[in-house]
């Protein structure tokens, strides 16, 4: 799993991920984000799932849609991305930011029931 070291508030670990842009498709916006936070390009793109919890973002109420890809490229941190780095699924760095943690244990279930 790839996941940046956020540069600003909140601090810690966390998905890429960014805001839409007007007239930004979900697509293009997840692909352009994950550009400029990791320096990967996307193919494979899938969307997971939506989540929506008013109190996921303690900034505002945000509404964050998922996706799933294979990244190639060199991997580096980037924009507001102090580093990215890749993380085995089984061993995550603590801890990760807004509702990161329940993404990922919803990723692993499904991808344990897909087996």
């Amino acid at each position: 799993i790839v996941l940046i070291e956020r540069k600003n508030p909140p601090r810690g670990w966390a998905l890429p991920g960014g805001f839409v842009d007007y007239g930004e498709s979900l697509e293009v916006a997840a692909t352009r984000e994950a550009k400029e936070e990791t320096g990967l390009e996307l193919a494979e793109l899938k969307q997971f799932r939506a989540y929506s919890d008013p109190v996921r973002d303690p900034r505002q109420h945000n509404i964050s849609f998922v996706f799933t890809a294979t990244g190639s490229g060199t991997l580096a941190g980037g924009d507001d991305a102090l580093k990215a780095s890749v993380f085995p699924l089984d061993a995550l760095p603590h801890p990760l930011c807004f509702d990161h943690n329940r993404i990922l244990d919803d990723y692993r279930q499904a991808f344990e029931d897909s087996e």
